[in-house]
């Protein structure tokens, strides 16, 4: 049986992985969080967006103003009584856990769209590495090409420029040739 164990995986040197990221729409698999978390979640995102309202805080005024009628002996002592329990039992001890719950509800919105945002951020880095990447390569194929198209280029330069040379040089011997028959009064230039 082969050992493996000390075997080196080169497969992230050779190429870099593929990220599959397919968006999705955050506020609708909030919804569904929502709808599938059942009633008491439900009650607490409630709540929680409605006791952060102008509404709510006119009927906390109206609470301290009943309050403050009857510490002024202005109203039965009972309702001083129901006052103190509502404010400081009910709204401290029954409402803020809720509230608390419903802001942890209300902030998976927030994780999911920070979640959806690196993972489009991250696929979108990884696209504009292999952009880079398939660039450089195709700099390095232009590169090649213009270096061929010139290897190419000055070997059919060198060879033009000896048939020249070669012609030159053998017309020039006719010229000469044709030039020493004129001088000795024969006609025949190959003579």
């Amino acid at each position: 049986m082969k050992d493996t164990t000390m075997q080196q995986d080169t497969t992230m040197q050779q190429e870099t992985p593929v990220r599959t990221h397919i968006p999705r729409n955050v506020n609708l698999v909030y919804e569904a969080e929502i709808a599938t978390d059942g009633f008491n979640t439900q009650l607490a995102v409630w709540l929680t967006e409605h006791v952060g309202t102008m509404w709510t805080a006119y009927v906390f005024t109206v609470i301290a103003t009943i309050g403050l009628f009857g510490i002024l002996s202005l109203l039965p002592s009972l309702v001083i009584l129901l006052v103190g329990w509502l404010s400081q039992t009910f709204i401290q001890l029954v409402l803020l856990p809720i509230i608390m719950v419903g802001q942890n509800v209300l902030g998976r919105k927030s994780e999911l769209q920070a979640d959806e945002a690196y993972a489009t951020t991250m696929k979108t880095y990884a696209d504009t590495e292999e952009m880079i990447k398939h660039l450089n390569d195709l700099d390095e194929k232009i590169f090649n090409l213009e270096h061929l198209i010139q290897t190419q280029t000055d070997a059919i330069l060198s060879i033009v420029q000896e048939d020249l040379t070669k012609d030159g040089t053998h017309k020039s011997s006719k010229t000469q040739a044709a030039a020493r028959s004129s001088l000795s009064g024969n006609d025949d230039p190959g003579h």
